[in-house]
């Protein structure tokens, strides 16, 4: 393969992608693509240190590797439509680029309530915009804060909401607990006691119908009627793959961009997803394609993706990645290692109480998958030492089971 290599993505994903191509030995072109007017810089403190103002701008930019020195970037603008066929993508600035090679990697936006009401005062955390923005909101003296969504965004805003004085913070969820997808019952309850002690309110198992409010938003319409009153909300309810730009190319969009084991995309050689929108099988647990949305899926699936797209599969093992997340929130932290979704049926305390710091393993027929931590350092020091045992296990699934 020679000539250029587009990357469809500007953020975490494609900058690792372009450092891995270069380092994968692609010498020629590069073209980097991304809808903000920023370079790559670092998400997951949005929500907590830029919120509460302990973090700029300036501090959360990544400094690409001297390798990819020579990468071009097009900010500002976005890839509007791609012709898989002809190796061509459509920019929404009207330009018409050629490639040789092309790294998915448009990554997610925040899934937005369909409700009626006005949406001033309605907030998303996704870029440093929308953080700067929902900062000085959250700063107004006596504010009273509806977080609608109680997983991992919505938890750290309306932990960082208290911490900066917020009258009244309050999260909604039609689920029975916060976070209890990834975590299970027996963490999420903790989490939630761990909350409310610190002045977060929940109202859990109802769902949000409508907003009050003329001009901008006063309160918040719940499935039973009752009215949450709201100087800001924040809405955190999931989000959706940035996929458009690649229908009509017969692919599987129905959750991100479906590829195989090497993260190519439907079966071609010249076109790999990384990231977060990349749906794929993890040899190491089984043969379902799922995205995941961890901290370190992006760097992972660069390295693996960027080799495939540059040299083919011959000799590499299947994508078995380690996923990795951690969460701050308050004084303490989650900190998770492996897919303890997997194994929520059979969930053990490993180390320390249930009611102070605590280690807590998830098994799935009786092999452990995933580790989660919660609170202080030592116990967070104590999760990483299984990373070296997950590491281990043998992948469930071999190369000629995925093939």
């Amino acid at each position: 393969m020679s000539g250029r290599i587009v990357v469809a993505g500007a953020s975490l994903g494609g900058l690792r992608a372009a450092e891995q191509l270069r380092a994968a030995g692609w010498t020629c072109g590069i073209t980097v693509i991304g809808d903000e007017p920023h370079r790559p810089y670092n998400r997951p403190p949005l929500s907590k240190e830029v919120l509460a103002g302990k973090a700029s701008f300036a501090s959360l930019a990544f400094t690409p590797k001297p390798s990819a020195a020579d990468v071009e970037w097009r900010l500002g603008t976005r890839v509007t439509t791609v012709r898989l066929a002809e190796r061509t993508v459509e920019l929404h600035d009207g330009a018409v680029l050629s490639y040789d090679g092309l790294v998915v990697a448009t990554g997610m936006r925040p899934r937005r309530l369909r409700c009626p009401g006005p949406v001033e005062g309605r907030h998303t955390v996704r870029t440093i915009d929308d953080a700067q923005v929902l900062r000085d909101e959250l700063t107004r003296p006596g504010v009273r804060v509806v977080v609608i969504g109680a997983g991992f965004i919505g938890c750290e805003v309306a932990a960082t909401a208290v911490g900066l004085g917020a009258a009244e913070v309050t999260v909604v969820d039609p689920l029975p607990l916060p976070m209890v997808g990834p975590l299970g019952e027996m963490l999420a309850r903790v989490l939630l006691t761990r909350h409310e002690e610190r002045g977060v309110a929940f109202v859990l198992g109802q769902g949000v119908t409508a907003f009050e409010g003329d001009d901008r938003v006063t309160g918040v319409v719940l499935s039973d009627g009752s009215v949450l009153p709201a100087d800001v909300v924040v809405e955190s309810v999931g989000s959706v793959a940035n996929t458009e730009w690649l229908d009509g190319n017969g692919l599987d969009l129905s959750d991100g961009v479906l590829t195989d084991q090497h993260l190519r995309v439907g079966g071609r050689p010249d076109v790999v997803a990384v990231g977060d929108v990349a749906r794929f099988p993890n040899a190491r647990y089984d043969g379902v394609p799922r995205r995941v949305e961890h901290w370190s899926v992006p760097t992972d699936s660069a390295k693996h993706a960027a080799k495939v797209l540059v040299g083919g599969e011959a000799g590499l093992a299947p994508f078995a990645p380690l996923p990795t997340f951690w969460s701050d929130q308050h004084d303490f932290r989650l900190q998770s290692f492996g897919a303890p979704a997997l194994g929520l049926g059979d969930v053990r305390v490993l180390d320390g109480d249930i009611a102070g710091d605590v280690l807590v393993g998830y098994h799935r027929d009786g092999r452990l998958v995933g580790v989660v931590a919660l609170g202080g350092p030592s116990v967070t020091r104590a999760a990483a030492r299984f990373r070296a045992e997950l590491l281990k296990q043998p992948a469930l699934i071999s190369q000629g089971a995925l093939s």
